[in-house]
């Protein structure tokens, strides 16, 4: 790269690359790999403590990045996505290893190790120095200092650089700077200095995910990135198809269609003009609200790269919706199902299941269910594209 293009934020270069890479240009992605992966270890390191754990959870990070980068739609959110797959990565492989005994190939490598004191010992002295270094010195450090710290050091000490990578101001990396090294005594921050730079991955790490992406085929495609002109409306559909705070998104439209239809089964009660009105008039209350329910959680979608937001709209949707079938709804509708059973038992039966099962409380408890469920969903996939 010409001196030039290195004085740019590194944001700015990678955004550059964005575009070939979702339509598949391997080299591109590469090109952002090397860009990028200081940030991507240092967030893993600063979960983990654990330098090789932390360059497998980062290789893991770009690949699964690579394979749904054609779904992310702002370019922007491209780097905050890419270190939050990292940071659940991360968080997962610490889950993952609690109490976890050594087995398999880690087992015999280990015993292999210790039994070979002619072979191995200078090599096990660096290893275990290294981790003990690793474990001592970041966690000597507030959290959310960590990656600050680690990423200066790899960086230069180019607070504006970190600042770009981390999505942060440069008055706040300077702030956590500054507490970082108030937690480390002079000694300790001089070995962190050469620690953070000794571990950042070098060129043959861009160079084993690139290769690796051979195995995958090309990013899942999605109107966004490969088209600079996208719209609000391709943007909302994008997601609303292949995220998974869209899954809640769906749903809720699902739903909506559904109500609409369900109007006429409450239409049947009315005897009259007036009824019919009192009827629709609550019924219209709820679909109302269903729509701005809707709106929001598409709006939500579309806004943030994080299902929580959507998710937590969807819920709190649902809870009023939930009250006006419980409460104004079978305060029309009671007197009127009475009146249906005392003309005609039979039919009338028949007819209360459905309505009971449309908008009574096992009707309530299934859409409740549902709901749930797409929340699991959501979470589960919480640090997909959104």
């Amino acid at each position: 790269m010409s001196a030039e293009t290195l004085q740019q934020p590194i944001e700015q270069l990678v955004h550059r690359e964005l575009a070939a890479a979702a339509s598949g240009d391997r080299h591109a992605y590469g090109r952002i790999v090397a860009l990028s992966q200081n940030t991507v270890t240092a967030v893993a390191l600063a979960i983990t403590r654990d330098v090789p754990a932390s360059e497998d959870i980062a290789q893991e990070a770009f690949l699964k990045a690579w394979q749904q980068l054609g779904r992310l739609q702002n370019p922007t959110s491209f780097l905050p996505w890419l270190r939050q797959i990292a940071r659940n990565l991360a968080h997962d492989h610490l889950r993952a290893n609690r109490h976890r005994p050594l087995d398999g190939e880690a087992a015999e490598l280990a015993i292999a190790q210790a039994a070979d004191p002619a072979g191995t010992p200078v090599r096990q002295l660096i290893d275990r120095e290294r981790e003990a270094v690793a474990a001592e010195l970041i966690s000597e450090l507030p959290e959310d200092s960590r990656e600050v710290l680690l990423l200066y050091y790899r960086e230069s000490r180019n607070s504006r650089q970190v600042a770009s990578l981390l999505g942060l101001s440069d008055a706040a990396v300077r702030k956590r700077l500054s507490r970082a090294r108030g937690c480390l005594r002079t000694e300790l921050l001089a070995r962190f200095s050469e620690f953070a730079r000794g571990s950042a991955p070098g060129a043959a790490f861009a160079v084993t995910v690139v290769t690796a992406l051979g195995s995958f085929s090309k990013p899942a495609a999605a109107a966004g990135l490969t088209t600079a002109g996208s719209t609000l409306a391709g943007g909302v559909l994008g997601k609303l198809f292949f995220g998974s705070a869209g899954v809640v998104g769906g749903s809720v439209l699902a739903s909506l269609v559904t109500a609409w239809l369900c109007r006429k089964l409450l239409e049947r009660y009315a005897d009259d003009a007036e009824e019919r009105r009192r009827i629709l008039r609550c019924y219209n209350i709820y679909l109302a609200m269903a729509a701005v329910m809707c709106v929001g959680v598409l709006a939500a979608v579309w806004l943030f790269d994080s299902p929580v937001p959507s998710l937590a709209i969807a819920a709190a949707g649902f809870l009023v919706l939930n009250y006006q079938l419980m409460v104004p709804l079978p305060r029309i509708m009671n007197p009127l199902l009475r009146r249906d059973a005392e003309r005609n038992p039979r039919g009338a039966e028949r007819r209360a299941l459905v309505y009971r099962l449309t908008f009574g409380p096992s009707g309530l408890l299934i859409a409740n269910i549902g709901l749930l469920g797409m929340l699991a969903i959501g979470y589960l996939h919480g640090y997909g594209p959104m």
